[in-house]
C-alpha cells in the first residue's frame, strides 16, 4: 500500500516529465472531424488523423466489433503518435498498451500468453465505491526521480510531494513511488483537481480548476473540464472512482480466490492467472456494469513490428478480436510484402490474409519540413530547450533531408552543448556540433561505403 503521509510545506525542485508523445491530448480535429494544421500536440498526418477520428468514433457507438486498425508507412512518419491519440480521445482514463511484435518472443513465456495479458491489460473497468480521500487543486508538485531498478541509465519517479488546496484548507502530502509514478502516467499539472484514494493512493483527476485556467493567458484557449475548487477538509468520504485494467483484477481475484471475495483497493500479483481466473473476472465485471457499479473502457493494444508475429499468434489474435471483452487493436507495419513468420508464404506487411480482411488500413507519410519545423517547436518546448529561429531552420532541414525522428533526436544535444557553453538558447551553432557528434542512419551508411574494404561483409567468405 503506498505511503501517504502530510507534512509542512516546503520548497523543492520540480522534476520533468519527458517522452517521446507526452505532448499529444488528441488527434486535433475540429468539431466536424476535420484535422486542424496543429492542434493538441499532433502535426500533419491530416489524413491519417481523420481516418482513426472515423475510428474513434465508430468505437464509441460500438460499430468496430471484430475488426481492427493497421496504421502503415514508412518509419517516423507517426504511426504511435496517431495510436496514443486515438487512446486520448477515447478517455483519459483508457488503457494505452504498446507491444512490439518482437517482445514476445524475447521472454520465456508463451506467446499467446503475453498477448492475451496484453490484451486484458488494455481493457479498463471504471468502478466507483465510497473511499476516504484527498481531494483538492494542485498548487504544487515535485516529483523526485532516481535510477531505474531495471536501468540505471534511466530516471524514474521515486517520490513526489503535493500540496493541494479547497476553499477551506490547504495541506501538503508525501507520496511514495507508485504514487509519484501515477502522477506522471496521467499528466497531473498544477491547477488539475484530483482525487488520492487515502488507502491505496489512486489517482483521479477530476478536472482543470476553474480559478487556475481564468488566470492563464493565451493567444488561444480551448476550454478543458473546468471544475470549480471543493470545499471543505482536503480528506473527507467521496464516490471515489478508480479505474482498473482486467488484468489487474486477475491478479486480484488470483490472490483473493481461495480468501473468497475481493477488493479493488487491495494486494494482487504474483498469482498465476490462468483460464479459471479469467472467467471468474470476467462474470464479477459483467455484475459490476450490470449492477450499474462499473463501466467497461474498452483501451488500446498497440502492436508495433506486426511482420515479427507468427501465424500462431495471428490465429491467436483472430479468435480474440471475437470474444465479448476485446480492446481496440492497432497494428503498425514499415514493411510491404513479407514472409509469414511460422510458413513460407508471403503476404502484405508480413499479415495472413484472412487477417488483412479484417483490417482497416490507415496510411502515413513522410512530413514535409515545415510540419517538422512544428513537431520541432512542440518537442523543444516539451524537453524544456529553446531552439533560436537559426537553429529551428537547420535542424528542420536536417529532418527534411534525413528523417524527423533524427531532428528531434538532435535537441538534447543540442542543448547539452549549448548548456556547457553557458547558453540558454541553442544556436545553429550547437545544433550543428550536435549533428557532427552524433551522425545520422545516412550519414553511417556513407561511412561504411568508404571504408567497406576493411569491414566484415556477410557476403565474403573468409
Amino acid at each position: 500500500m503506498p505511503e501517504i503521509s502530510e507534512v509542512p510545506e516546503e520548497g523543492g525542485e520540480e522534476f520533468e516529465r519527458i517522452s517521446a508523445h507526452t505532448h499529444i491530448q488528441g488527434l486535433g480535429l475540429d468539431e466536424d472531424g476535420d484535422p486542424l494544421d496543429v492542434a493538441d500536440g499532433m502535426v500533419g498526418q491530416k489524413k491519417a488523423r481523420e481516418a482513426a477520428g472515423r475510428v474513434v468514433e465508430m468505437v464509441k457507438k460500438g460499430k468496430l466489433g471484430g475488426r481492427s486498425v493497421l496504421l502503415a508507412g514508412p518509419p517516423g512518419t507517426g504511426k504511435t503518435a496517431v495510436a496514443v491519440a486515438m487512446a486520448r480521445e477515447l478517455g483519459e482514463d483508457v488503457p494505452f498498451i504498446q507491444l512490439s511484435g518482437s517482445q514476445i518472443f524475447s521472454e520465456d513465456r508463451d506467446k499467446t500468453d503475453i498477448l492475451m495479458e496484453s490484451l486484458r491489460k488494455a481493457l479498463g473497468v471504471r468502478v466507483t465505491e465510497m473511499r476516504e480521500v484527498y481531494e483538492g487543486e494542485v498548487t504544487s508538485l515535485n516529483i523526485e526521480s532516481s535510477q531505474a531498478a531495471y536501468n540505471p541509465y534511466q530516471q524514474a519517479a521515486s517520490e513526489a510531494q503535493i500540496s493541494l488546496r479547497t476553499q477551506d484548507e490547504e495541506k501538503t502530502l508525501r507520496l511514495g513511488k507508485s504514487v509519484a509514478s501515477s502522477l506522471q502516467n496521467k499528466q497531473i499539472s498544477e491547477g488539475d483537481v484530483i482525487q488520492i484514494d487515502a488507502e491505496s493512493g489512486r489517482i483521479m483527476k477530476v478536472g482543470e480548476s476553474r480559478e487556475a485556467w481564468d488566470k492563464k493567458e493565451a493567444d488561444i484557449s480551448v476550454t478543458p473540464n473546468l471544475v470549480d475548487v471543493p470545499a471543505g477538509e482536503i480528506r473527507k468520504e467521496r464516490e471515489f472512482v478508480s479505474t482498473l485494467n482486467i488484468h489487474q483484477i486477475d491478479s486480484i481475484q488470483a490472490r483473493q480466490r481461495a480468501r473468497g471475495g475481493l477488493s479493488l483497493f487491495f494486494g494482487g500479483g504474483g498469482t498465476e492467472v490462468d483460464d479459471e481466473v479469467r472467467q471468474a473476472t470476467n462474470k464479477q465485471v459483467r455484475q459490476w456494469i450490470e449492477e450499474g457499479k462499473g463501466e467497461l473502457l474498452p483501451g488500446v493494444l498497440f502492436l508495433d513490428e506486426v511482420h515479427m508475429l507468427d501465424i500462431e499468434a495471428f490465429s491467436f489474435l483472430n479468435r480474440a478480436l471475437e470474444q465479448e471483452f476485446s480492446p481496440i487493436v492497432i497494428l503498425a507495419s514499415n514493411r510491404g510484402v513479407s514472409t509469414i513468420r511460422g510458413t513460407d508464404y508471403k503476404s502484405p506487411h508480413g499479415i495472413p490474409l484472412d487477417f488483412l480482411d479484417r483490417l482497416m488500413i490507415i496510411d502515413t507519410h513522410p512530413y514535409e519540413k515545415e510540419e517538422i519545423k512544428s513537431i520541432l517547436k512542440i518537442r523543444a518546448e516539451e524537453e524544456d530547450a529553446e531552439l533560436s529561429e537559426e537553429a529551428l531552420e537547420y535542424l528542420s532541414g536536417v529532418g527534411s533531408g534525413t528523417s524527423m525522428r533524427y531532428a528531434v533526436q538532435l535537441i538534447a544535444p543540442s542543448d547539452e552543448v549549448a548548456s556547457m557553453d553557458g547558453r540558454d538558447v541553442i544556436s545553429e551553432e550547437d545544433a550543428k556540433e550536435a549533428r557532427k557528434l552524433f551522425i545520422s542512419v545516412e550519414d553511417s551508411v556513407d561511412i561504411l561505403k568508404e571504408y567497406e574494404e576493411r569491414m566484415v561483409s556477410s557476403e565474403r567468405e573468409d
